[in-house]
């Protein structure tokens, strides 16, 4: 079956990096274009980072020259390094996947917590 397993969240202090991964399984994904998505408390879910099956790559403009979307279509894993992080990226990560040539077909993950604060 489809999944998305994120890992790679925790605690990190203002200024620290941290490495997010998420393994897909279940899918095509080199046919899929993969982006991050966080959701802090009482928030609504919001778009961090976009890579398509090309691998051109968009970002919010709160992460942009911090974070870094990357994919490896071998090891069907999307990866999200942030940099330079502040007390407001504290949030869920999530993962999502979406078929390249269609709208109703996509995959979100469960999350994966990142909390930063000293």
């Amino acid at each position: 079956q489809v999944q998305l397993v994120e890992s790679g969240g925790g605690l990190v202090q203002p200024g620290g990096s941290l490495r997010l991964s998420c393994a897909a399984s279940g899918f095509t994904f080199s046919n899929y274009a993969m982006s991050w998505y966080r959701q802090a408390p009482g928030k609504e879910r919001d778009f961090v980072a976009l890579i398509t099956r090309a691998g051109i790559k968009n970002y919010a403009d709160s992460v942009k020259g911090r974070f870094t979307i990357s994919r490896d279509n071998a090891k069907n894993t999307v990866y999200l390094q942030m940099n330079s992080l502040k007390p407001e990226d504290t949030a869920v990560y999530y993962c999502y996947a979406k078929l390249y040539y269609s709208s109703s077909v996509y995959y979100w993950g469960q999350g994966t917590q990142v909390t930063v604060s000293s």
